[in-house]
C-alpha cells in the first residue's frame, strides 16, 4: 500500500487517515472486550456469559487485528490478518459451544427470571384492589 520502514516509529510513518482508522478500530475492539468483561460479571448464568465472551473474542479481536494492519500494511500481513480472524472466529465459536455443552451436561442451572404479575398479586381474594378506574368498589 504505502512504504513503511519497520525500524522506526510506525505511527509517525503511517498516513494520517490510516492512523485514525487503525486507532478507531483498535479502540472499538478494546471496548468490545470491556463490554464482555462487564457481561461476565453481570450476566446471570454460564450460557449467557459464554455467549458474551465468544462474541467479544470473535469481533473484538477481529477489530484489533484489523486496526493494527493499518499501521503495518502489506500483502503478507493481509494474509496473516485473514487467517488470524478466521481462526479466531472458528475457535471462539467452538470454544463457547464446548463450554455451554459441558455446563449443560453437568447440570448447570439456566437462569429463568420470574415474571412478577402485580395484578395477579393484588387479586388475592381479600378485597384489596377490587376497584375500577374511578376508585369505585366492584364488590
Amino acid at each position: 500500500m504505502f512504504p513503511i520502514d519497520l525500524s522506526g516509529d510506525l505511527v509517525a510513518q503511517t498516513p494520517l487517515w490510516a492512523a485514525v482508522v487503525g486507532q478507531v478500530l483498535i479502540v472499538i475492539g478494546a471496548l468490545l472486550f470491556s463490554t464482555a468483561a462487564i457481561g461476565v460479571i453481570r450476566l446471570p448464568d454460564i450460557y449467557t456469559r459464554a455467549s458474551a465472551i465468544s462474541t467479544a473474542a470473535g469481533s473484538g479481536l477481529a477489530m484489533i487485528v484489523t486496526g493494527t494492519f493499518f499501521f503495518v500494511p502489506g500483502l503478507d500481513n493481509a494474509v496473516k490478518l485473514v487467517v488470524a480472524v478466521i481462526l479466531q472466529l472458528v475457535a471462539s465459536a467452538v470454544g463457547s459451544m464446548t463450554i455451554a455443552r459441558s455446563a449443560y451436561l453437568t447440570g448447570s442451572a439456566v437462569y429463568s427470571p420470574k415474571h412478577n404479575d402485580e395484578l395477579a398479586d393484588s387479586d388475592s381474594g381479600d378485597g384489596a384492589g377490587d376497584e375500577d378506574e374511578a376508585g369505585h368498589s366492584r364488590t
